[in-house]
């Protein structure tokens, strides 16, 4: 009787591992036409043409100069796909980093912009442009990218310093990230009313977030950057899960807690650097994405992560596509789609907090110890 629920167990968690991974390969399937689709915007090709079109330039196939053919892969490659493959990079990587804080915060809540490191960056990047830095050369481009960087890497460092004082529960670092929010915030508005017209212009225009401007020399840190967190990340998966049980359970099973938090604020925080430098500020998809995945797939991080990734490209390049939909000839700023998305999700979580902590940690938990013991416990 023992070795036949044995069996019947293993059958169970053997089909949904199997669901999971049919899931994740949905969420490919979606994320190609998608960004099919995406290129097809300002062509006037069907589904099946501008597919060609796109395999036809991977795989180094030319048409006749100024034929219909040229200008819509020159179209397509020159204008349109730089800023999806941004939009794919962002949203797998604000996903991603989105996914990992809700695991060491031990809270759905959390996302990519808990530490503060959005403020920091917005901080670099204003600056930057008061200084006499614009979009409208490769150097002053470089200058931007440069100082947002570092300046969202600050709060990162801040954080480090100040939880050997005053400890590292997750309370205590969504405390000091807010903190941190609101000061480099005011020290955006204070540098803000020094600028002129035409910086002030440009400074509203990258923190809202964008890929419009996006160029093939912005993709390779950041894809570098992202694949590199992707790797780092789901073979930590496991520990991610643990974590997610909760502190006193995490060290209880081995689980250097602080170490491993802090080394993942550290990661994430580089990742959101790498990317946020670039796009600028580009809200709720660290939240959202993530968050659907889990409702979907439960928590278990092995398959959250690559969903998350999956997600956020579809969900980003979705959004990118209704921008220029909804203004073909002045796009509308992607992180303004983003909020337009993300906020009644928001509101949503906030009013259905707890019972959505209770079915997360509940679903990290069995996933983390297996069918039979969480069976146990519920019964």
């Amino acid at each position: 009787m023992t070795e036949e629920y044995r069996s019947d167990e293993k059958e169970e968690y053997k089909s949904t591992i199997r669901r999971k991974v049919l899931f994740l390969v949905s969420c490919v399937l979606i994320l190609i036409v998608v960004t099919v689709l995406s290129c097809s915007v300002g062509t006037g090709y069907e589904f099946t043409k501008t597919l060609q079109v796109l395999w036809d330039h991977l795989t180094g196939v030319t048409y006749p100069v100024r034929s219909p053919e040229w200008w819509a892969d020159y179209y397509i490659s020159e204008n349109i796909l730089p800023g999806i493959i941004m939009a794919l990079i962002a949203g797998a990587g604000l996903a991603l980093a989105g996914a990992v804080m809700q695991s060491i915060m031990e809270n759905p809540l959390a996302d990519a912009y808990t530490t503060g490191i959005s403020s920091g960056a917005c901080l670099g990047a204003v600056t930057a442009i008061i200084m006499g830095f614009s979009f409208s050369s490769a150097f002053s481009s470089a200058g931007i990218v440069t100082n947002a960087f570092i300046g969202s890497l600050i709060p990162a460092l801040i954080i480090i310093v100040l939880v050997r004082y005053v400890g590292n529960s997750p309370s205590t670092i969504i405390l000091i990230g807010t903190a941190l929010t609101f000061f480099f915030n005011s020290m955006v508005t204070f540098v803000m009313i020094t600028a002129s017209a035409e910086s002030l212009q440009d400074a509203y225009i990258w923190q809202v977030g964008s890929v419009t401007n996006a160029s093939c020399e912005d993709i390779p840190l950041m894809f570098a950057m992202t694949v590199l967190s992707a790797i780092l990340v789901q073979v930590s998966s496991r520990k991610l899960n643990i974590m997610a049980l909760g502190e006193k359970s995490a060290k209880s099973l081995g689980l250097n807690v602080v170490q491993f938090r802090m080394l993942c604020i550290i990661l994430t925080s580089v990742l959101i650097a790498s990317i946020i430098s670039f796009t600028g500020i580009i809200g709720f998809i660290g939240l959202v994405a993530p968050h659907m995945v889990r409702f979907i797939l439960g928590g278990d991080n092995r398959f959250v992560i690559p969903g998350s990734i999956f997600m956020g490209s579809t969900v980003l390049v979705l959004a990118d596509l209704v921008s220029r939909l909804l203004m073909p000839f002045g796009n509308v700023p992607l992180g303004v789609v983003m909020s337009f998305v993300g906020a009644p999700v928001f509101l949503y979580l906030i009013v259905r907090r707890r019972s959505q902590k209770e079915v997360y940690r509940w679903r990290a938990s069995r996933n983390t110890t297996g069918c039979s013991a969480a069976d146990g416990r519920s019964s």
